[in-house]
């Protein structure tokens, strides 16, 4: 197969494909430094960078996919407006960028094609032909008729060979017939994944390549080397998040909070390199002194393993830390993609 990935920030989700038969051989990225990622990690795919929402740029994609003869498409939309984690607003212009994605299934007539984005997409609307459509039966109305067959459901990452809760929703799109879900894995924990790892403070590095720990605030060191795996800094009767006049930081209980050795991580957002945002510290080790190590955010090493990327995963030299920490928090479990693969319809 040959294929088309569409809002392919990196190729994060492009990493097994080979194993089930899929190479991406054109790819469209918006933002330049994640468009010369891609191309660094795959050299010969054809990277269209540039805005879909152009029509020069959307007319380049499609005349580079049909001149490869692409019979493959995945899309990834920008998922921003429709997460929990930001404002959720119906009229967000980025719910409709799902639009390009099936215009480009209906110009190039792929065999099989993934749509993926956070699960609210489900119930997100978007305006079609001036009325609000929930955006999949928007998706049904426009690709039923060109006898696709679709399935959706959302699905745990986690369950698929990924150490890592993190809930999607899918839309499998084929001509040839019902694409199924493929069966569930065994989960693998923390425990399972990262244990083996050296424990790390803040600032200390290993001879591992990319075991390196951020540097972080004394306040924040102060308050979790005091937190217990799976705990929040803010339960702490005395070591909670301080600001510097030493009053007390509010916040949700899931922030200044310790992972837990044995369930998947919780999704690994583009904030994974702050203490004081959402489920990032590791869960730690006690000491014989009754504190608990490793009071910082995961190393790129133990986010690359609970991503479920290959140990000899290298980014490009010149990609900062922080680029990284952001593409994976965007990035697609690639377990997940290789699973669903698994059961294209022949």
């Amino acid at each position: 197969m040959r294929g088309l990935s569409l809002y392919a920030n990196v190729g994060i989700a492009e990493t097994y494909t080979k194993h089930q038969g899929l190479e991406i051989v054109v790819a469209n990225e918006l933002l330049k430094n994640r468009s010369a990622f891609h191309q660094e990690m795959y050299p010969s795919c054809k990277m269209i960078n540039g805005d879909i929402t152009d029509i020069g740029v959307y007319k380049e994609v499609i005349n580079a996919a049909l001149n490869a003869n692409v019979d493959f498409l995945i899309a990834t939309p920008p998922c921003q407006g429709m997460s929990i984690a930001g404002k959720m607003e119906e009229n967000d212009k980025r719910n409709s960028l799902v639009k390009y994605a099936i215009n480009a299934i209906i110009d190039i007539q792929p065999l099989n094609a993934i749509i993926e984005n956070v699960e609210g997409m489900l119930k997100t609307h978007l305006m079609h032909n001036g009325k609000k459509t929930k955006i999949i039966d928007y998706i049904n109305a426009e690709l039923k008729p060109l006898n696709y067959f679709i399935n959706y459901r959302v699905i745990n990452a986690a369950n698929h060979g990924t150490p890592q809760t993190r809930r999607r929703a899918i839309v499998l799109i084929s001509k040839r017939q019902v694409w199924e879900f493929p069966q569930t894995q065994e989960i693998i924990t923390l425990r399972d994944a990262i244990e083996h790892l050296p424990s790390l403070e803040s600032d200390e590095s290993s001879d591992i390549r990319y075991h390196e720990a951020k540097e972080h605030n004394k306040r924040h060191i102060a308050c979790m080397s005091q937190t217990p795996s799976g705990k929040t800094a803010h339960d702490n009767a005395v070591h909670f998040p301080k600001k510097e006049d030493h009053s007390r930081v509010k916040g949700f209980k899931t922030t200044y909070k310790r992972m837990e050795w044995d369930k998947p991580a919780p999704t690994i957002t583009m904030a994974n390199g702050s203490i004081s945002s959402q489920n990032n510290v590791h869960p730690g080790r006690e000491l014989n002194d009754g504190t608990f190590s490793d009071a910082r955010v995961l190393t790129l090493k133990e986010i690359f393993i609970l991503t479920g990327l290959p140990d000899d995963w290298t980014p490009p030299k010149w990609a900062s830390e922080n680029l990284i920490r952001q593409v994976i928090g965007e990035g697609v479990p690639p377990r997940l993609i290789e699973a669903l693969l698994s059961t294209i319809p022949k």
